[in-house]
């Protein structure tokens, strides 16, 4: 490897430890804490064999889940190099057709509310993460209680105003602080360790096993708390394709696995040396003098793993709008070098004040926890069923070679997730909650769109026989001179702003390019992909259809679009791209009396719309050159 691709392997490992690990790695702050926390509705008592197994079990919790089923399997199933969620819906999409289509669908449909309950996380990660770092300031000093939520309060609101400038400026320190604070956690980890080393049995299966087995009823209801160590594992492979799998592999493996690993070992030495220690056996690791840098240290672990998740909220509501589960909201990039960085500020303002709600209602890191295991163990239950699907029809891989492992993850993370619904009246609803008002706002939009785009085909009619029609009978129009460029769904129907320019304004223009853009299931689509031309039959009548092909990470930018085609082509309509004019058909919505949808969901569709962004300026439209022309439509 030249020393060129070393440095850039290098800059990928510590990006993504400033991006993708901030959630998991702050995760040994409230772990273990929540677990013996005697105001659990379930506590686990504590004594040396319940230490020795619940440090065990989440030893292998992380193992199993983080390390097998994300690292070493769910990271192999990529949508061209990305990862997510939303990626696997996209691949279930494109090879669901071929066998098996019902399931298929079914898994979508489970997919999408895996990405609903991705929606919870992002609400409550910053809410918990922040909690628990500033809750540290009751050990350095008791008269710090009544001020840890005002704290919490305004670090989140500096948080949410500070996500318009995006992460590009604040990116670089990212990884580096990172990297501290994983060393120190693992230094700290060590020093409690060698408090009692017999701690490191707990490496040994068997004390989990034993656990799980000999203390059933005790160990089920720990589960609950134990899975906060996981949570962030979907964020590695949401990231996957920012840093590519080979970085965030050698970053975990080589540093933040082992790391976590140290802290949980020290903590669970401490607690077994004084029992005691179990109010905050994190902070408790360090001394006296030491707790406040590292409470510093912490809050801003915690700011970094909310950013990385409040990003992450940003990317999937976007790729929802491109794959037509959400409406087109405005999405600003933040970053002329990296596409990923964006910000969308209703999601920004949404989620600001849903995490501000949270904090302020539940007030301490450990009421969040039983909500927060909710969201993490849904999607990664979704996560697994999906990739096994996939790797069973897309890559052929017999079934009795996947069964077994499949039925080992599967029962792992369902026992994770039941552990989860006895935390149901505890708060493990709020996720649930949250996920199914995203589910059901994400599903409507769809079937609402589809609603609208069949009236919308019947109402534009055929666009070759309005072709027909203009060449059969000149004077139905005067022809103006210069470009108008229409946008449409397809080639199929006539434009309604063509339409009703030629039908009420009896004109039509010299040149006409009827555009119409389609959003692939790929994340990008490359420059000599991009456009087709078709001359609609006739080469000399001046109206031309092009289509314009994005990726759902792509930037629909159309003046841009324009300069790439060859005027030789469209019939001299892009001789001058920059003084073309562009027309835009605006459609209302009005709920009719036609059975296609419950009342209410009508509504609801209705009130999704008014959210949505203007269409000039998502598809970088110039303003003194568009002209909008409305209809109505009822649903």
């Amino acid at each position: 490897m030249s020393g060129r691709q070393q440095s850039v392997s290098t800059a990928l490992v510590i990006g993504a430890l400033g991006v993708v690990f901030g959630d998991i790695g702050t995760s040994p702050i409230y772990t273990l804490q929540t677990v013996f926390n005697p105001g659990d509705p379930h506590p686990v008592p504590v004594s040396a064999n319940n230490v020795y197994g619940v440090v065990s079990l989440v030893f292998w919790s992380v193992t199993i889940i983080v390390t097998v089923t994300y690292v070493l399997l769910a990271m192999r199933a990529d949508n061209d190099g990305e990862g997510g969620i939303l990626a696997l819906i996209t691949l279930l999409r494109r090879w669901g057709g071929k066998g098996g289509g019902r399931a298929a669908a079914i898994l979508a449909g489970l997919g999408i509310f895996g990405a609903a309950l991705f929606f919870g996380d992002s609400m409550i990660t910053p809410a918990i993460s922040v909690l628990s770092a500033v809750e540290g300031l009751k050990l350095v000093s008791p008269s710090f209680d009544d001020a840890v939520v005002p704290i919490t309060a305004v670090i989140i609101i500096a948080l949410f105003l500070v996500q318009r400038r995006g992460t590009a400026a604040v990116g670089r320190v990212f990884g580096p602080v990172m990297i501290l604070w994983f060393v120190t956690i693992g230094v700290f980890g060590v020093v409690g360790i060698g408090k009692h080393p017999e701690i490191l049995k707990a490496l040994s299966p068997t004390y989990a096993v034993g656990f799980l087995a000999g203390h059933f009823g005790v160990a089920f209801f720990s589960l609950a708390a134990v899975v906060l160590a996981v949570t962030g594992a979907e964020a590695l492979y949401a990231d996957m394709g920012h840093f590519g799998r080979r970085s965030i592999t050698r970053a975990w493996v080589w540093l933040v696995f082992p790391a976590c690993t140290l802290s949980y070992f020290g903590q669970g030495a401490l607690i077994l040396d004084d029992p005691s220690n179990i109010a905050g056996p994190f902070f408790l690791l360090v001394p006296g003098w030491a707790r406040l840098p590292l409470v510093l240290l912490a809050t801003a672990a915690t700011v970094i793993a909310s950013q990385a998740v409040i990003t992450g909220a940003y990317s999937v509501a976007a790729q929802a709008a491109q794959l037509g589960y959400l409406p087109r909201l405005r999405v600003a990039h933040t970053s002329e070098s990296q596409i990923g960085q964006i910000y969308v500020p209703w999601i920004n303002w949404l989620l600001m004040v849903s995490v501000l709600t949270l904090v302020f209602a539940f007030r301490s890191s450990a009421a969040l926890a039983f909500a927060f295991g909710m969201a993490v163990t849904g999607t990664i239950t979704i996560t697994t069923l999906m990739f096994f699907y996939i790797a069973h029809r897309q890559w052929r891989t017999p079934v009795w070679l996947l069964a077994p492992g499949a039925a080992v993850l599967l029962l792992v993370d369902l026992l994770f997730f039941a552990a989860n619904l006895t935390k149901f009246v505890h708060g493990a609803w709020l996720p649930l909650l949250i996920g199914l008002t995203a589910f059901t706002v994400m599903t409507t939009w769809q079937k609402g769109r589809e609603i609208v785009t069949a009236e919308r085909r019947r109402q534009e009619g055929s666009l070759h026989e309005f072709i027909e029609r203009l060449r059969s009978d000149p004077s139905l129009t005067r022809v103006v001179p210069g470009t108008a460029v229409f946008l449409n769904r397809g080639k199929e129907t006539a434009p309604l702003a063509m339409r009703a320019n030629v039908e009420h304004n009896h004109v039509r223009h010299e040149h006409v390019l009827i555009m119409s853009l389609e959003t692939l299931p790929v994340p990008r689509v490359a420059t000599q992909d991009r456009i087709s031309v078709d001359d609609l039959g006739y080469a000399d009548d001046g109206i031309v259809h092009v289509t314009v092909r994005f990726g759902y990470m792509d930037t629909p930018d159309l003046t841009s679009t324009l300069r790439l085609l060859d005027a030789s082509k469209t019939e001299g309509a892009t001789d001058r791209p920059e003084q073309a004019s562009y027309f835009l058909s605006k459609i209302e919505l009005r709920r009719g009396d036609n059975p296609t949808m419950a009342v209410w969901r009508k509504r609801l569709f209705i009130a999704t719309s008014y959210i949505t962004a203007d269409a000039a300026e998502h598809f970088g439209l110039p303003r003194e050159r568009t002209v909008i022309m409305g209809s109505h439509i009822e649903v």
